[in-house]
């Protein structure tokens, strides 16, 4: 299916405001580093190239004046000859009007822009005549150019250059006065119009400048790009990394030999000192812990009260297995763990603690969990029974290569061979306990603690009593029945027993995966069950004989317990256990 054209012209539009405005991690926008150089050498760039334009600029306009000086200076000589011309003429004719329109037409003549003026100003302020391509004002507005003028002439100075406003503009002319006429002439050009070909040249050039610093800036981020192309690289990594929380190594194969592919190379070599400790650090402490530690930045002395299911594991005959294997014991404790462990992980649970042949996992305490913790227990319970049960097939298989090679195993080998057919029992218990970190700052340990962890310690202890795999307590059997649908769980109760150093007692379950249950395994408990009824009842001659029509390993505790006895008078349904 073809994704709606929206979509791929927003993701277009978000890939390329990325590569230009950088990527936003947690709110902060990460800019590239070669959009900064360019963006900073082009400003610099431009304000070298204007200042310098402009400097060039100030420059021409000076000569423009001083040529503009000398060309108003020859101007005004050529039209104070002319007007004295006219003044003969019109001494002789005595038409004034004619020899007015000599002058100005004169004027006009000579004059190339529109604006350029030529004056005849009276010294009362008006004009003898206004010469000029724009409308005529009749009188001269700027009273201080004109008293400049006329206080120059006082002092014998009968001609110069100066500045003044007329028809609301600024101008600047040369004047020199006109003793005939008795007039100042003025021969002027307005500022804005005299300087509009620099401005346009400077205009000119200004875009020239834009254009060719735009086009070496798009050149320069290419080349930038490739030059820094690992920079990118190595910071896409490095952010895919923080997102992932997870170190590793950024390819830098292609990099070429630079101080950026040094820092990558650094960085390499940094996170996998980093990964290896943090592998190792794994291996000895809980995901949730190292997963907080990761966050937090810090491992903290604290702990909190949370609804846990316990499930503890212990190998049967340990001791006789540590004086038959002596050191060896590690490697078969290794073997077996190294699956047990895996096993337990993979159904969210956590080790608590390793001690020897016992081993304590507890589940529910992962925040990502989805899953019940209590059947997560049940099922990684049977998941180290099969871990177990195929060590002990290896063990068959190796003792029959054994066999078939040398016919027989010697004593030694014999005592080697039953001290490695491991067998394990497994408890189960839930509730509220204390989990957390206890220690000091110097040492620490991830540990949980409370009377359930202790029942699920007696509960792996009865496993070896009633001779069955994985027991567990009520609270496993209702947790499950309560919160997960077609859990596919048998619940068989077994007993109700008060452990030793506790005043009340528990019922028990052999909790049994329904598909495992075959008719015939299902008649045995049914026998079992009605046996168990009896027995609860204090009718134990009726128990006994339905005990012994079960056939379940189970039954045979119970046998032994009431086999040619009466049952007591105070008899409660509870057995009370002497030993742990």
């Amino acid at each position: 299916m073809s994704k709606p054209a929206n979509s791929f012209k927003g993701g277009r539009i978000e890939r390329i405001t990325e590569k230009v405005l950088g990527r936003k991690i947690e709110g902060t926008r990460v800019r590239p580093v070669t959009i900064r150089i360019i963006l900073i050498f082009t400003i610099f760039i431009l304000a070298s190239n204007f200042s310098s334009n402009y400097i060039n600029l100030m420059f021409n306009r000076s000569e423009l004046i001083s040529i503009m000086k000398d060309q108003l200076a020859k101007d005004l000589k050529d039209i104070n000859t002319f007007c004295n011309n006219q003044y003969e003429i019109y001494s002789f004719t005595e038409n004034i009007k004619d020899s007015i329109d000599s002058i100005e037409q004169k004027g006009l003549r000579e004059m190339k822009k529109k604006k350029s003026v030529m004056l005849g100003l009276k010294q009362d302020g008006t004009f003898l005549f206004e010469v000029s391509r724009i409308r005529k004002t009749g009188r001269f507005s700027d009273r201080s150019a004109l008293e400049l003028c006329k206080k120059n002439l006082a002092e014998k100075v009968t001609q110069g250059f100066v500045s003044f406003r007329f028809n609301n503009e600024d101008y600047f002319g040369s004047y020199k006065y006109n003793r005939k006429w008795d007039i100042f002439i003025f021969r002027a050009e307005e500022y804005n119009e005299f300087f509009e070909r620099s401005r346009a040249i400077f205009r000119n050039i200004s875009i020239i400048i834009v254009i060719i610093t735009l086009i070496s800036a798009v050149t320069g981020v290419f080349i930038l790009q490739y030059i820094l192309r690992y920079i990118p690289h190595i910071t896409g990594e490095i952010m895919k990394m923080a997102k992932s929380q997870k170190l590793g190594i950024i390819d830098l194969h292609d990099a070429p030999n630079d101080d950026i592919t040094y820092l990558g190379m650094s960085f390499n070599s940094l996170s996998s000192t980093i990964s290896n400790m943090v592998r190792i650090f794994r291996k000895f402490v809980n995901q949730d812990v190292a997963v907080k530690a990761y966050r937090d930045k810090t491992i903290r002395l604290e702990g909190e009260e949370r609804e846990l299911t316990i499930l503890f594991s212990d190998i049967k005959s340990f001791t006789f297995i540590t004086e038959t294997l002596g050191s060896d014991i590690i490697k078969l404790l290794n073997l077996h763990y190294n699956r047990a462990i895996n096993e337990i992980i993979d159904n969210d649970g956590i080790i608590g603690s390793i001690i020897g042949d016992a081993l304590l996992a507890v589940f529910g305490a992962l925040d990502d969990s989805t899953g019940n913790k209590s059947y997560q227990a049940v099922r990684s319970a049977y998941r180290l029974q099969r871990v177990a049960r195929e060590l002990r097939s290896g063990m068959k298989n190796i003792k029959q290569d054994i066999i078939n090679e040398k016919g027989s195993l010697t004593p030694v080998e014999k005592k080697i061979y039953k001290s490695v057919l491991l067998e394990i029992g497994v408890g189960i218990d839930g509730g509220n306990v204390f989990y957390g970190n206890i220690g000091s700052y110097q040492r620490m340990t991830n540990t949980v603690i409370g009377d359930n962890v202790n029942s699920s310690s007696r509960l792996e202890g009865l496993t070896r009593i009633y001779r069955i795999p994985v027991i567990c307590s009520e609270y496993v059997r209702d947790d499950i029945e309560n919160s997960v649908n077609d859990h596919g769980i048998r619940f068989i109760e077994i007993d109700t027993v008060q452990v030793k150093g506790k005043t009340v007692g528990k019922k028990i379950y052999w909790p049994i995966f329904s598909k495992n249950i075959d008719d015939a395994m299902e008649e045995k408990i049914r026998k079992f069950s009605r046996a168990l009824e009896f027995y609860y009842s204090g009718k134990w001659i009726q128990a006994e004989e339905n005990f012994r029509e079960s056939g379940l390993p189970v039954s045979e505790i119970f046998i032994e317990r009431i086999s040619g006895q009466e049952c007591p008078d105070d008899w409660n349904g509870i057995w009370e256990m002497e030993t742990k």
